[in-house]
């Protein structure tokens, strides 16, 4: 019983899609396997984790009948992926096995029934419902994604804080040494609501969203679910429950003394400063005053590297000591061409990063002793 045949690149586009979340090593058989229905001409993928779940569809179904069955999603991938791209491939269903043809290439590959995979049920409404461009979310997601913690014993940390307010969407991401916030202005977004979205859930919209597509996003939540669609992708997401940290409250307010220094000349002393930095002590020292950051780092082996770059700044010394990596975090993932610095004379006080002329994106790195 055939069930698609179309080109290899136009059947590993939706399998691409929806492959990423399938772990290799899963609790249920199964979740190795990737759902087909078909629908008519209508072909679905489908993939779920238990936590997110991925459908994409896409018009290259053989007949009018309704088939589905579920196979390795990743050895599908792979055959596809190996196979030349020229001509047609086919791909049938026949006593529980699948069958992929092309030229003179043959794949039997067994199936488990579709009756067993488990597919996640939706509300029949969601408590908030707005759109906003693809870029715009996009770019939410890339400016706090690595501010999100890893394996953290506070579970609310380990994703990202996402608020809608009348006319507005906010994206907050925290490990308890660094915060990045940012918003954006979306005017059908009309309900409050204060939701976690899993760190698995931010990386896979990074990896799906369009960096420059104007095409919507339909972005629908509950007080458990998130649900986003755009193109030919569905995307749902459970959420992380528990109360993230007040993050306004870590954002400093009413600092007085700022500079503006651009980007990649800073990223740069920073980089090869953090050479002679260790895994256990990514420490940088920062010494700001005469107009002039002098960026220095050492090791146990007596070893020491020293930077300087002009800026404007001729308040009192100041002497304060990073993380490179939590610095080097916002430098490759703010494309601004400078970054304004708002700090106060105390060594124990958190940096403000902010944009020039763009109140939107906050970042708040707490100092380290060395």
């Amino acid at each position: 019983m055939q069930l698609i045949q179309a080109t290899r690149d136009a059947v590993l586009k939706p399998l691409t899609t929806v492959v990423g979340i399938v772990e290799r090593r899963n609790t249920l058989p199964i979740l190795a396997n990737v759902l087909i229905r078909k629908q008519g001409p209508q072909v679905s993928f489908i993939a779920n984790d238990l936590e997110v779940q991925i459908t994409t569809t896409a018009d290259f179904g053989v007949g009018e009948d309704t088939i589905a069955t579920t196979v390795a999603a990743r050895k599908l991938l792979d055959i596809l992926r190996a196979l030349p791209d020229f001509g047609d491939v086919k791909i049938a269903l026949d006593d529980n096995k699948l069958s992929v043809l092309a030229g003179r290439s043959r794949f039997a590959l067994q199936t488990l029934a579709a009756t067993d995979y488990p597919t996640v049920s939706q509300p029949e409404q969601w408590d908030a419902s707005f759109t906003m461009p693809q870029k715009a979310l996009k770019h939410l997601f890339d400016r706090v994604h690595f501010s999100m913690a890893q394996q953290d014993i506070r579970y609310y940390l380990n994703g990202l804080l996402f608020v809608t307010e009348p006319g507005r969407v906010s994206a907050v991401a925290t490990d308890g040494h660094r915060l990045a916030h940012s918003s954006t202005v979306v005017e059908s977004a009309t309900a409050q609501t204060d939701i976690i979205i899993p760190r698995k859930t931010v990386h896979e919209m990074q990896r799906l969203l369009s960096d420059d597509s104007e095409a919507t996003v339909q972005v629908d939540v509950t007080a458990t679910q998130i649900r986003f669609r755009f193109d030919e992708i569905e995307v749902i997401s459970k959420l992380v429950e528990g109360k993230f940290p007040d993050y306004k409250r870590v954002i400093p307010t009413g600092y007085t003394r700022h500079f503006t220094i651009n980007r990649e000349p800073l990223q740069a002393s920073l980089q090869r400063a953090a050479i002679l930095t260790t895994d256990k002590l990514r420490g940088v020292r920062l010494e700001l005053g005469g107009n002039l950051m002098r960026i220095s780092a050492s090791n146990a082996e007596q070893e020491e590297a020293r930077e300087e770059l002009e800026i404007d700044y001729a308040q009192e010394p100041l002497d304060v000591a990073f993380n490179v990596s939590y610095l080097l975090d916002v430098l490759s993932n703010v494309k601004t061409d400078a970054i304004r610095w708002s700090v106060q004379p105390d060594v124990n006080a958190s940096v403000l990063l902010t944009l020039p002329d763009d109140d939107a994106f906050q970042y708040v790195v707490m100092p380290m002793r060395i």
